[in-house]
């Protein structure tokens, strides 16, 4: 009976609200943790993405060599996808020059193609699908390209568009509650929301980020980078090992109820 669960079972967790909690603290953490060392400890937007793009590899590679679903190291995986996500968007916009506009619109377009490359390859961008190692490298693109555009879009929604942190954060806060009512009152495919919901999660993250580490002059708290980060990381774990979190579960074995699941 364990053999049948495990092969039914995918290599991620269930989405409930535990994920949502979790991913936000994630997402915010992405965003002071990232800031720290670029910023507070000075190695620069470049050296700084190098540093999370290397444990970003080690723990996908990781991830994809386990055979289960566990807890720790996706969460461990997830928060090196947010911080590599906020340093390299910084290092795009900043650095290089493109703008968040910019920015925004070719990892826009980058998120799209992967997606719709996972869909023509697999059938399918259900993550309770999630479980051959194929699957699991779009999967972990795809998550990294969302919370890159996140960065930017949270930080072009502050500061380019005007609104402040507060602000944008109230605004991406709106889009989710938009989302959750297509959710529950609409036949919308809930694959399609996931998505959704879990693009605009990172930059509410991230202008939760700024506002807390932000000086006031501009509108933050001007919280420590490295105490906000090390606040969130605790948090972070606390919730990973005391709320119960299982795989999602596997469609595989009734290839019928993926592409049900596009359509619902």
């Amino acid at each position: 009976m364990k053999q049948a669960e495990d092969e039914t079972s995918s290599k991620v967790p269930e989405v409930t609200l535990i994920f949502w909690i979790i991913k936000i603290a994630a997402t915010t953490l992405g965003e002071t943790g990232g800031d720290t060392v670029t910023m507070t400890l000075d190695w620069g937007y470049l050296a700084g993405s190098l540093l999370f793009l290397l444990a970003l590899i080690a723990l996908v590679a990781a991830q994809i060599a386990s055979k289960k679903f566990h807890p720790i190291l996706y969460w461990a995986t997830i928060v090196a996808s947010t911080t590599f996500g906020t340093t390299m968007a910084d290092f795009a916009d900043r650095s290089l020059g493109i703008g968040y506009t910019g920015g925004s619109t070719v990892l826009a377009l980058c998120l799209a193609a992967t997606l719709w490359l996972w869909r023509w390859s697999q059938g399918s961008i259900d993550v309770n699908t999630v479980q051959s190692p194929k699957v699991e490298m779009f999967y972990w693109a795809a998550i990294t390209l969302s919370q890159t555009l996140g960065t930017a879009l949270g930080d072009g929604i502050a500061d380019t568009g005007g609104l402040g942190y507060e602000g944008g954060a109230l605004v991406f806060a709106a889009g989710l509650a938009a989302v959750i009512a297509l959710y529950y009152f609409t036949r919308a495919s809930h694959v399609l929301l996931f998505w959704a919901a879990f693009i605009l999660s990172r930059p509410l993250g991230a202008t939760v980020g700024d506002f807390l580490d932000k000086p006031v002059a501009d509108g933050g708290l001007a919280l420590s980078r490295p105490l906000a980060s090390a606040i969130l990381a605790c948090f972070i774990i606390a919730c990973v090992l005391g709320l119960p979190q299982r795989a999602g579960r596997h469609p595989g074995s009734r290839p019928s109820e993926a592409t049900a699941t596009e359509g619902s």
